[in-house]
């Protein structure tokens, strides 16, 4: 195991201050710091809860649009890019001008676009209107992590980031039955109108009891890193997004996105190593044994999490044949774990570091996932099994997610935050991307294996938005919903080998976990 670390990497320039600098945070979880903690999670409900809600209406939009499924996914995946390219320039820009005017500028940037989405007349405004979303969504996480992080201290840091996990953990649960309730009672509009009361008020109470930015020296942006990495990302999100729709991938719908993302990002890699100093994202943070290691666990847990999460609802709405809003009340099993296990989670980090936590987390995630493949496996779906797997896998990510991101800033000087954030931000959506396109190949793949005639609805199938922190989207398969005859046994077949798989990826994410710190991390400046 790696032993507590130093600060390591490049200077980050004349932003970076030492830590006796740093202003000194009691040990107690304060009103203040409590209150600023609950507008990060009321701006952090409205980005995750709407995400997940637009892809409960991809069914209504095709029918009062009158436009194809493939031009309707669009209203995902256009916000999903938008997040991806946006999170890279977010360290930078809370750098230059301020994590509190930057969080006021996402808050009015996504409630604004909700606004515009809710009167979007035709669906090609309604896709523009969602990338607008998602440029103010997409910042609004890595923000978040920053201030928390900011204000807390190391000491509170886990405690802290706890209470704002908890609405990136619960939109995935509480989108699909808010989302399919407003749909049918007011309307689509509702979905986006909701965001502007919320919007409205999380701008306004951070404006008033945020502390002011602190003024400090700006650097320079790396220009050439943002034209090789935001589009990089973007682009080879856009490739993994297609694989669930395509036969192959060697289709070039797959194929010639990810091999330019993937080009791109390997640029931006060669371009940062021999940057002197500024890089957009630091890489030189790899060299501190704890970024490095969170990192790569967290990569694997976001890859786990996302993919399993969402063939979760994919499994309860195709094989159960459930609707939306039945599949998330199904999920509030998994709700409760999380609540149950994430405050304790924080308070154990704090006095015995991420390590020991993780290494329990990771178990109960894989032993949750088991018990609900056994559930699925069975000639005739048991709910109480399947809901027992989900409380057992809700408090295993109750216990890894909040750790897994605090360690990696405790580790790191307070210059040094932003840039690990966005570091952590970018590996964690990638990461997601990676196991949902993963878990969506294989589901489809066992769909043409197993199925023989039986074929999905094509109006039925989304794209998706993803990322373990909040995973802030729905399914690129969630709504294979429509198939032709009894099929019940063949389904049951097909989710219960891609299951399987789900589960031996979060044993094997065990395995960077060990080498995390089993002690309080702190940062040491020389």
């Amino acid at each position: 195991m790696d032993s507590v670390p130093t600060t390591l990497g490049a200077p980050s320039g004349p932003a970076e201050r030492p830590d006796e600098d740093a202003p000194a945070h009691p040990d107690k979880l304060d009103a203040s710091l409590l209150r600023i903690a609950g507008i990060c999670g009321l701006a952090s409900v409205m980005a995750f809860l709407d995400s997940t809600a637009v892809t409960v209406a991809q069914r209504t939009f095709v029918t009062q649009f009158g436009a194809s499924q493939a031009m309707v996914s669009w209203t995902i995946a256009g916000y999903m890019l938008a997040f991806a390219t946006v999170i890279p320039m977010s360290g930078w820009a809370a750098d230059r001008y301020g994590t509190k005017r930057l969080f006021l500028g996402a808050v009015l940037v996504f409630t604004v676009g909700s606004l515009l989405c809710a009167v979007a007349p035709n669906i090609l405004l309604l896709i523009i209107f969602r990338v607008i979303q998602g440029v103010g969504g997409g910042m609004l996480m890595p923000l978040s992590f920053m201030i928390l992080t900011r204000e807390a201290g190391p000491k509170r840091l886990g405690r802290v980031i706890a209470i704002g996990a908890v609405p990136f953990l619960l939109g995935p649960i509480g989108g699909p039955i808010l989302g399919g309730w407003l749909i049918g009672t007011y309307g689509w509009e509702w979905i986006f109108l909701i965001n502007l009361p919320i919007g409205l008020s999380a701008f306004l109470l951070a404006a008033l009891m945020f502390p002011k930015d602190r003024p400090e020296p700006s650097e320079k942006l790396d220009v050439v890193g943002a034209l090789l990495l935001s589009p990089g990302v973007a682009t080879l999100l856009a490739g993994m997004l297609a694989i669930p729709g395509r036969d192959s991938l060697a289709d070039p719908h797959v194929l010639l996105p990810i091999a330019i993302g993937a080009a791109l990002i390997f640029a931006f890699v060669v371009h940062t190593r021999n940057r002197a100093s500024h890089p957009l994202i630091d890489l030189g943070l790899f060299e501190n044994p704890v970024v490095r290691w969170a990192n790569i666990t967290q990569f694997a847990f976001a890859a786990t999490f996302v993919g399993a999460g969402l063939l979760v609802p994919s499994y309860f709405q195709v094989a159960l044949h459930q609707t939306p809003m039945q599949s998330g009340m199904s999920m509030v099993a998994m709700g409760i774990g999380l609540v149950l296990t994430v405050p304790l989670a924080g308070v154990f980090m704090d006095k015995r570091g991420p390590g020991t936590i993780v290494l329990i987390g990771l178990p109960l995630i894989a032993v949750g996932l088991g018990v609900f493949t056994y559930g699925v496996a069975r000639p005739e779906a048991h709910s109480a099994i399947l809901l027992i797997g989900l409380l057992i896998m809700g408090m295993g990510v109750g216990c890894t997610s909040t750790p897994l991101s605090a360690a990696c800033v405790q580790s790191l000087a307070p210059a040094r935050v932003a840039r690990g954030t966005t570091l952590l931000s970018v590996n964690d959506q990638v990461g997601g991307s990676v196991g949902a396109a993963l878990m969506a190949m294989l589901l489809t793949t066992q769909f043409n294996r197993v199925g023989g005639g039986i074929e999905p609805d094509p109006t039925a199938v989304s794209g998706g938005e993803t990322g373990a922190a909040g995973m802030a989207g729905g399914s690129p398969m969630n709504s294979y919903s429509d198939f032709a005859g009894d099929a019940s046994q063949l389904l049951s077949h097909a989710y219960t080998t891609v299951f399987l798989v789900a589960v031996a990826l979060a044993v094997v994410t065990v395995i960077p976990a060990i080498f995390l710190p089993r002690a309080v991390v702190v940062n040491i400046n020389h």
